[in-house]
């Protein structure tokens, strides 16, 4: 399982970088959000696959949750 626990990691490192520039906050902060959210740990939860998917559909579900409190895709 080595191979999912790197993918994993390196999707949240994106998502971490991309909510840094998006909204121009220190990394800190954005590290703070995304470890604290649903998304991660949708990610972290191998059933679900979502390390698997791009950075960019993946920080859509963490806008959706930052925007609505919750994950809207229903597929999850």
């Amino acid at each position: 399982m080595k191979i999912e626990m790197q993918m994993m990691e390196y999707m949240v490192q994106d998502l971490v970088e991309i909510l840094a520039v998006e909204h121009d906050m220190e990394y800190d902060a954005a590290m703070n959000i995304v470890y604290h959210s649903e998304v991660y740990e949708k990610i972290m939860d191998v059933e679900t696959g979502l390390y698997r998917e791009s950075a960019s559909y993946v920080y859509g579900l963490l806008q959706d949750e930052l925007n609505f409190g919750h994950i809207v895709q229903a597929e999850l």
